[in-house]
């Protein structure tokens, strides 16, 4: 089973949302930043990692926030962990994907997400969680 870890990225009470190249697997999908946990990697050092990566900041990891386990219809199985992230140094700039946004959690439903980030984007619009 593939392992993920994935930032909820709340400013301003927006959070930060991105939408994949047509390049990507699952082209022009939305989805929060983050990617997969490398051996050895914990998920909070392998978020802070993509992080910098993707994004350029030096993220504090906060609480896990939700770990959703999706299997898709190819038959990949994934573990998603997603983290609150309140604060971060530097300046997010755009080093991989199409697009980013800063949108308010009831606007997230209207976005075409990643399959796997359904449940939690529903939950996150209601207020469930964070």
């Amino acid at each position: 089973m593939k392992q993920v870890v994935a930032a909820l990225i709340v400013r301003d009470g927006k959070v930060l949302i991105c939408q994949r190249t047509r390049h990507q697997t699952m082209p022009l999908k939305w989805e929060f930043p983050g990617g997969k946990i490398e051996d050895g990697e914990q998920p909070r050092d392998a978020l802070r990692r993509e992080l910098d990566e993707e994004l350029g900041i030096e993220a504090h990891i906060g609480e896990e926030a939700a770990r959703i386990r999706h299997e898709y219809p190819n038959g990949g199985t994934i573990e998603l962990r997603f983290f609150a992230v309140h604060e971060y140094k530097g300046e997010i700039e755009n080093r991989i994907f199409r697009d980013l946004r800063w949108v308010h959690r009831a606007e997230l439903p209207a976005f075409d997400f990643l399959e796997a980030d359904l449940k939690l984007v529903q939950d996150l619009a209601k207020g469930k969680i964070l």
